[in-house]
């Protein structure tokens, strides 16, 4: 078993799960500079919407959470202020990321939609990163998995997935992977496949929620309505709607502004 504590000083403790997240937050942000200079955004703009976006998407991701977990919390409220034992809830840090980005952007009279383009890609890398923390708090694993079909992954990875005398799904590496997939898909958008602004924001949508509905259905932690309906399953589906009409209205919009000769932001 991996320790959490990656360093300890004294009172002082570093927790893995902190170095990963803010190993994403890094990456993430050197990508989305890099990426906001090809597509013509000053990139100071990128730094400046991070101060932003980051607390808010933390600080949602955590009240989303414990929303839906409050009797774990009720007891004990300072225990709500350890995000370095997990419960981040992805979905919850993109509604606070899009709500923090939109106030910055709308202030700054930049496009949405292109803006959306160049940060998506530095999201779904930052979640791919992000789940290896979850890895190491043995959280976010799916349900028994047999001995023999473990052999198939590392030893280290079958040694911190065996928990009180039992193997269970890495779904933490299954999701880790797909969002990898999505994240070299979304880059090839925003470098040679893309038509018009928000192609590359609305794939994000249907990419990354379509693995996801699948693997939350492996998972035994997932946050539930009504003890039965998997929240994130019912959100994946939304965003998966959402994303595919979007997509179609806004690739309509450009073909027939390419025909009129006019452009769209």
């Amino acid at each position: 078993m991996i320790d959490p504590v990656a360093i300890a000083l004294g009172p002082i403790k570093i927790h893995w799960y902190g170095i990963i997240m803010g190993l994403a937050f890094l990456l993430g942000t050197y990508l989305a500079r890099y990426n906001a200079k090809k597509s013509g955004i000053d990139a100071d703009h990128v730094l400046n919407m991070v101060v932003l976006i980051i607390p808010a998407a933390i600080i949602c991701a955590r009240a989303y959470y414990v929303i839906f977990e409050w009797s774990q919390y009720k007891d004990n409220l300072l225990s709500i202020f350890a995000v370095w034992e997990g419960g981040l809830a992805i979905h919850g840090g993109l509604i606070g990321g899009v709500l923090a980005g939109a106030w910055y952007v709308r202030k700054h009279k930049l496009s949405f939609l292109l803006v959306g383009d160049v940060l998506i890609p530095s999201v779904i890398l930052g979640q791919a990163i992000g789940r290896w923390g979850n890895f190491i708090n043995r959280e976010a694993h799916g349900d028994v998995a047999s001995e023999q079909f473990m052999q198939y992954f590392p030893a280290f990875i079958r040694d911190q997935m065996y928990i009180q005398g039992q193997y269970y799904h890495p779904t933490f590496l299954y999701e880790s992977l797909w969002n990898l997939v999505v994240f070299a898909i979304l880059l090839l958008t925003l470098y040679y496949w893309k038509k018009f602004n928000g192609q590359v924001l609305f794939s994000y949508m249907i990419l990354y929620s379509i693995g996801r509905f699948f693997i939350e259905g492996m998972r035994t932690d997932s946050l539930l309505i009504a003890d039965t309906l998997r929240v994130a399953q019912l959100i994946s589906l939304l965003l998966i709607a959402l994303g595919i009409i979007l997509m179609l209205v806004f690739a309509r919009k450009s073909l027939h502004s390419k025909q009129s000769g006019n452009s769209i932001e």
